[in-house]
């Protein structure tokens, strides 16, 4: 009897290993570096931050940190351990981020990893000529809007992974930012017509810096703006592809 139980301990404990092998991997998340803190006081940062981080942690597939200090980017460690960083963020009535930072976030993307801008982030870092370059449009003298309202969007890229499963045409209640300035090369995945300046504006597009990806979508005006399905399946496509998934 003691022999068999042996032999049967050494069973269980010869397909135990084997079975576990079989077991598929766990998917790594990836891990998204939400940087906010700090906006004007029309856009309410501390509402549209929850909300931001709850449409890409509901697909299971994000880890996300929130930080409300963007001397957080002075930390070259610690941005080692993140895959994207997204920027809610504008310094208003605050001095601009140390040139350290600055030199952390190009490497930071340049290397190959993504970044997202969402909303007035466009307005971020004035002073920085790179940043337009960084982020392909920015927010400057002559920039605006009409006043937040319904307006109809168009997807302009429907074979891009970004915009997978959006609506061709859908409606937003946002702001519609129009006469964003910059020369970098982007591609305009949405866009919509603009009263205000009588054109065409993109308000989601994409581009490469170095070996890294970024995507920039100006919707959010607000926590009810930032529901709008299509603004949340544009934002969890988005820094998929930014992050290379």
């Amino acid at each position: 009897m003691r022999a068999l139980c042996c032999c049967l301990w050494l069973t269980v404990g010869l397909l135990l290993p084997a079975q576990a092998a079989e077991q598929p991997a766990k998917e790594k998340l990836i891990r998204v570096l939400l940087i906010t803190g700090r906006d004007v006081p029309v856009h309410p940062w501390r509402e549209t931050t929850p909300v931001l981080r709850e449409h890409l942690e509901k697909t299971k597939k994000f880890e996300v940190v929130v930080s409300e200090e963007p001397l957080v980017l002075e930390s070259s460690d610690a941005l080692a351990g993140y895959d994207v960083i997204l920027l809610n963020y504008y310094n208003w009535q605050r001095p601009s981020i140390t040139e350290k930072a600055k030199e952390n976030l190009l490497s930071f993307v340049k290397g190959g990893k993504g970044l997202v801008s969402f909303h007035f982030s466009v307005r971020a870092f004035g002073e920085w000529p790179e940043y337009r370059n960084l982020i392909g449009r920015i927010w400057t003298t002559g920039s605006g809007h009409g006043p937040r309202g319904k307006f109809q969007s168009k997807v302009v890229k429907p074979d891009h992974p970004i915009t997978a499963g959006v609506p061709e045409t859908f409606e937003a209640d946002d702001e519609l930012y129009a006469k964003l300035v910059g020369d970098a090369p982007i591609d305009v995945l949405v866009e919509a017509y603009s009263e205000w300046s009588k054109k065409t504006e993109p308000l989601a597009w994409t581009l490469t810096y170095g070996k890294g990806r970024v995507f920039n979508i100006v919707y959010g005006h607000d926590a009810r703006a930032c529901q709008n399905p299509s603004f949340a399946k544009l934002l969890q496509q988005g820094t998929l592809w930014v992050a290379r998934k």
